[in-house]
């Protein structure tokens, strides 16, 4: 049985994670840290509590483990500002894949940063989500390295020591814990319960909500680009892609903002279907946008697979001119 003696494979593997921290220390907590700061979803918090922890009791070298921590958090952060420099809005797209708002994540995150870049990043290691964000956008927005690195140091200094001396003061509890992994291991293992079946239950709450949606039409590129030619338009309704200076189009496709489509000025054509496009997962921004179109009565019909799709068949593309480029502040 899955839950046999109490404890899940789960449960295993987290006290045995643990106690590794605990023990074999510094290339662990090492690692967890810089993983976290380049954007893996694994908990640098809890491994400095627990470093912290067992320095106190004298199983880890306290200097060595809270310099070590530091040391890697700032080799990830200044990885993912070159990362940012370098790739510009390309890391930043991938990033915001796993954003619960993907449409608006650059958008929001630019000018948030721009605003209160410098203090954001100081606090940027205790808000989720923007920790990773902030080293990309800082060097994507040609904020000066000697900058960054000042900056970023009193950010990580603050998260490192913040967690690592709760740890120091609260060694007692830890242990405590760590003696306990069996119950604890229990109470862990029904939460991570709990968690799983809420998030089964909300992926399943948003299948029947889009499934009791009216459905829009689909069409591949060939269709899309056959209906093109006999004048139909297409529309691209990205909601990051005109940031990049290096990024292209469909040729001949128009940009329709997806954030600001009730602000559009000239009138959609109505006498033809027209055709949009994006680069989401299941084409979810096209989705939406022809969702709302066909509720004014506009015919739409979304490009199976968006702009991936189109390239990949060898259809025509285009660069976005520079004209209708999105500016984007940047630190001198």
């Amino acid at each position: 049985m899955w839950l046999r003696g109490g404890a899940t494979p789960i449960i295993h593997a987290m006290e045995s994670w643990l106690s590794d921290v605990a023990v074999h220390g510094y290339s662990i907590l090492f690692a967890v840290v810089f993983l976290e700061t380049v954007g893996l979803p694994v908990p640098a918090a809890l491994a400095l509590l627990i470093a912290g922890g067992a320095s106190a009791r004298g199983s880890l070298n306290g200097w060595y483990a809270l310099g070590g921590a530091l040391l890697a958090m700032l080799a990830g952060d200044t990885l993912m500002f070159v990362l940012g420099r370098y790739t510009g809005w390309w890391l930043l797209g991938i990033l915001c894949r796993i954003s619960l708002n993907p449409e608006s994540c650059i958008l929001r995150s630019a000018d948030t940063f721009y605003r209160r870049g410098r203090a954001l990043l100081v606090m940027a290691k205790f808000i989720p989500g923007i920790n990773t964000m902030a080293p990309p956008l800082a060097g994507c927005m040609n904020m000066r390295l000697t900058q960054f690195l000042r900056l970023d140091f009193a950010g990580a200094f603050l998260y490192v020591t913040a967690y690592f001396a709760a740890g120091l003061l609260f060694s007692g509890a830890l242990e405590a814990i760590t003696r306990g992994y069996r119950s604890f291991g229990r109470i862990l293992g029904w939460v991570i319960i709990a968690l799983i079946a809420g998030y089964v239950s909300l992926l399943l709450w948003r299948w029947i909500r889009e499934r009791a949606q009216r459905s829009v039409i689909v069409v591949v590129p060939a269709e899309a680009a056959r209906a093109m030619a006999a004048g139909a338009y297409i529309y691209d309704v990205r909601s990051h892609g005109y940031l990049d200076p290096k990024a292209v189009r469909i040729r001949g496709s128009m940009r329709l903002d997806p954030n600001s489509l009730h602000q559009t000025r000239e009138p959609l054509p109505a006498e033809h279907a027209i055709y949009v496009y994006c680069t989401c997962v299941r084409e979810a921004t096209s989705v939406r946008v022809a969702r709302e179109l066909e509720r004014g009565g506009i015919r739409v019909a979304v490009i199976k697979g968006g702009l991936r799709a189109w390239k990949r068949e060898g259809l025509p593309v285009e660069a976005i001119p520079a004209e209708e480029l999105a500016v984007l502040p940047a630190f001198g």
